[in-house]
């Protein structure tokens, strides 16, 4: 009996043994303890498309839905959820939409280094009519006035009904922001019949204005381009600082005499004579 009693109690001093150790063993894996630590994830922030990534908006034959189509990021791994157009407060008479999306593009871990064509739909509780639907802060705007339906017309600079073609200060803004003008550009002289157009336009080089050490900020440089009148306003075809009329009539020859016959050569050193354009 004693020799009985013995070997129990060895057995089962044995087998808290073994159960302590496999305790411990489950406590160690619980804890994670010589595992490999999981990736971190990352972060999906919402974002919005700026101006010049909104490609453009098409109607819907109901005239109410619009199809808005905007740049978004892309790469080897999803990189794009939630993309979403919203109506805002209407304001006036404008149709104001935001466009979000969230993306891990922030981090460049995350490979959403390139960008593809992504298209976002919204309904509007009424049909959009004459009136503006701009996307975004600052906005892209566009319109279903003289548009190409069911793509809707992106306005410019000067809004969606630019002044009219003509020999007027407003014009002639239009013209230099046709040609992407550097800031700060002078108109220096206008030559204009209503159909034709020559501008002189200048710009500020050299040592930065409001330098203490430069008072006029010249040089300057200049260019002449020659416009022809469109329905959207003036359209440049030509530029050069020769004088006369041999090259822009080389290249239109319905360009008028009587606009370039008295035009000399431009100077690179021009002072301007008008304010800056804004």
């Amino acid at each position: 009996m004693r020799s009985g009693s013995t070997r129990g109690a060895a057995l089962a001093a044995l087998l808290c043994a073994v159960a302590v150790l496999l305790l411990g063993a489950c406590g160690t894996q619980v804890a994670g303890r010589g595992s490999p630590p999981s990736a971190t994830a990352l972060p999906w922030t919402l974002s919005a498309p700026t101006r010049s990534q909104i490609n453009g908006a098409e109607l819907g034959t109901d005239r109410r839905t619009v199809t808005i189509a905007v740049d978004v990021p892309s790469g080897p791994n999803p990189c794009v959820r939630d993309l979403k157009a919203k109506l805002t407060e209407p304001v006036s008479n404008t149709v104001p939409v935001q466009v979000t999306f969230t993306s891990p593009s922030g981090d460049q871990s995350s490979g959403c280094t390139k960008s593809t064509t992504a298209k976002a739909r919204v309904k509007l509780p009424e049909p959009l009519g004459d009136r503006e639907l701009v996307v975004g802060y600052p906005g892209a705007v566009f319109t279903a006035d003289d548009a190409h339906l069911p793509h809707l017309r992106l306005c410019g600079d000067l809004g969606c009904t630019p002044p009219a073609t003509g020999c007027t200060t407003a014009s002639y803004e239009q013209a230099v922001k046709a040609v992407d003008s550097p800031a700060h550009t002078y108109r220096d002289a206008e030559h204009c019949d209503g159909k034709w157009l020559v501008l002189d336009i200048s710009w500020p080089t050299g040592p930065v204005c409001g330098d203490p050490e430069n008072d006029t900020c010249a040089p300057h440089l200049g260019d002449r381009w020659f416009y022809q009148a469109e329905k959207a306003g003036w359209k440049p075809f030509f530029r050069t600082s020769a004088g006369g009329c041999q090259d822009v009539q080389d290249r239109e020859p319905a360009f008028p005499t009587a606009l370039c016959a008295s035009l000399e050569p431009l100077s690179p050193s021009l002072h301007p004579t008008h304010s800056p354009s804004p």
